[in-house]
Order: structure tokens, then C-alpha cells, then sequence
């Protein structure tokens, strides 16, 4: 606190002497025969930043057939692309309902087709809700809202790699109350309609989903039970846990051999590119289950291999080495 009110003091200071020095050299400025309008005629405002923003970057999809080009999804500020490797970037979601975004997915079988879902999918006060999936066909020039408008943040988007019409999305529902569009949704139809695969209950979404890369149908998704007032934030409960899918999304059961019970919150999910046996998680919850997991039996069984975690406010992912497990 001492410290804090020297810092405070030096720089009111150092603000009132810079002032002071404005006041005294307005007189020698106004009555120099050198300084005319004409002189600053040719000079324009232009905006250096940062007046504004686009916030955390919540997401990045990256052209697989074209590492040059890749799409940022931000917190604030819409979506990002780039066609050089970084080098300048174009905004191309600026005119969508939602310039918040939880989601970017390209389509495997067609990377001009982008998937996103709107509405940050973290949990912390400053946050934007979104309204829904939106779809482009032409790599982000045109977009087309698919629904889901009462999910309000999207955690995940898969598109099924053996066909492109068969789309699952991971919505974690509203954040400040209940009820909305949240659970697992799937569509058939390339995102015409949807249908409700994974339903918790009215307090708890769907936050995480990932895929077997050797068969899709295999499925693991998360839930997360989670509720914020502005004095608190209610990140975890009984509803919270892993479910796996072997049917593509028909029928689900709970995996959590391993995992110490209790009130568990945000968990993120990985599986493999090397060996889809072994899956990884992190989960938040009680000092004694919290921690990151891994099962070298698709899930059936889990091993806590150290008691690393982050909280459900931020960015609880996790990803596999491509070519190491």
C-alpha cells in the first residue's frame, strides 16, 4: 500500500508539472508567426489503437491444403482471416449478429466451408453472448445463421469427416441463467435442422466434444454445470462429467472410472492422433479430483497424472502431439 501511494504521488506530480508547462508555452505558441493553419492543413486523425479491440483469441482453424491461410475466432471482435501466414489480417464477420465468438471449425472434406459458433465459450464477467452457429461456403465472404440462437456460447463444433452434412455442436447455454438451447446437438442436413443427442438438464451444457479419428462414431463429450450472478460464479456440480458415445451420438453413458467423485466442473477433452486408445482431461473440481487425467483404454478407465489444472473462467482445452503421444 506504501508503495502503491508513492507511485500515486510521483505520478500526479509528474501529470501536474506537464500541465503546468502546457499552460506556459500556450502564449509563445499563439503569438509565433510560424504556426498557421495552413501549416497543419495537410494533417489527418488517424485511429493507432488500441480505441478498440477484439479481445482474447478463443479459437484458430488452419486450411489443412494451405498452411498460409488460417482464421482467428476472438472473444470481441468477430473472426480474423489471413491468406500469408499472418502477415495482414482481414476482418470478414463484422456485419453477423454476433461479434463474440466460442468456435471456429473448417470442414475436413472442404476448407472453403467454416463453421462457427458464436458467443465466447469461457465464463468470466466480461463476456458476450452469442446468437448461434453460422455457416459460410465460400471461405467467410458470405455467412448464413444455421440456428441455435438460444445457446448463447458454443464450446465446440465437429464436422463427421466421412460426411460433411453430419455436423455436432457442443452448446454450453447461457451463462447468467437457465434453460436456452444447451446440451449436444446434431444435424443431419448440413445444419437445416438439429436434434438434441445429449440433454443434462436446463443448468448444464455441453462445453467439450472430441472425436475417434479412426471412427467417428466414436464420440466423448463433456458436460459442464455452471451458473454466474455478478457477486459469484458457480462453476461445477453433480450434473458436471465425461459421457462417450459408440453409436454416433444415439445413445451415451458416463466414464469416469478413476476420477475421485464429488462436484466436478469445467472438463476439457483430447484424444490421440497416434494411438485414439489414449484420451486425456482436465478437470476442475475439488482440491482432491481436480488435476489432469489420461486413459490408455478409450476412456474406460482413468489415471491422474498430475494436479495441474486451470480454472473454467479461461481456456480449459487441451491438444495432442500430431506424431508423439
Amino acid at each position: 500500500m506504501v508503495k502503491l501511494f508513492i507511485w500515486m504521488k510521483k505520478n500526479i506530480y509528474y501529470y501536474l508539472l506537464t500541465m503546468l508547462l502546457g499552460w506556459l508555452a500556450l502564449p509563445s505558441l499563439a503569438q509565433n508567426p510560424q504556426l498557421k493553419s495552413s501549416t497543419v492543413a495537410r494533417m489527418k486523425f488517424r485511429n493507432i489503437g488500441p480505441a478498440t479491440f477484439s479481445g482474447r483469441i478463443i479459437d484458430l482453424a488452419v486450411n489443412p491444403g494451405n498452411f498460409s491461410q488460417y482464421y482467428l475466432a476472438t472473444a470481441g471482435g468477430g473472426i480474423w482471416k489471413t491468406n500469408n501466414a499472418g502477415t495482414t489480417f482481414q476482418p470478414i464477420f463484422d456485419h453477423q449478429g454476433s461479434s463474440s465468438i466460442g468456435c471456429i471449425t473448417l470442414d475436413p472434406n472442404n476448407a472453403n466451408v467454416v463453421w462457427v459458433g458464436t458467443g465466447e465459450n469461457n465464463a468470466q464477467r466480461s463476456i458476450a453472448y452469442g446468437d448461434g452457429v453460422y455457416k459460410s461456403t465460400d471461405g467467410g465472404k458470405t455467412w448464413k445463421n444455421m440456428g441455435l440462437k438460444k445457446s448463447e456460447h458454443i464450446g465446440k463444433i465437429i464436422v463427421d469427416p466421412r460426411n460433411s452434412n453430419v455436423v455436432y455442436v457442443a452448446a454450453q447455454g447461457p451463462l447468467w441463467s437457465i434453460g436456452g438451447e444447451r446440451g449436444l446437438y446434431k444435424t443431419e442436413d448440413g445444419g437445416k435442422t438439429w436434434k438434441k443427442i445429449l440433454d443434462i438438464s436446463d443448468k448444464t451444457g455441453v462445453s467439450d466434444l472430441v472425436i475417434d479419428p479412426t471412427n467417428p462414431d466414436v464420440l466423448y463429450a463433456t458436460a459442464w454445470q455452471r451458473f454466474r450472478t455478478v457477486f459469484s460464479m458457480l462453476s461445477g456440480g453433480p450434473e458436471s462429467g465425461i459421457h462417450k458415445s459408440t453409436d454416433g451420438g444415439k445413445t451415451w453413458r458416463k466414464i469416469q472410472n478413476g476420477i475421485p467423485g464429488g462436484d466436478l466442473g469445467r472438463i476439457a477433452l483430447a484424444v490421440s492422433p497416434v494411438n485414439p486408445a489414449y484420451v486425456y482431461a482436465i478437470v476442475e473440481g475439488m482440491p482432491a479430483n481436480r488435476g489432469f487425467y489420461r486413459s490408455v483404454n478409450n476412456g474406460e478407465s482413468w489415471q491422474k497424472m498430475s494436479g495441474y489444472n486451470t480454472s473454467g473462467n479461461y481456456y480449459q482445452e487441451i491438444y495432442c502431439h500430431p506424431t508423439e503421444l
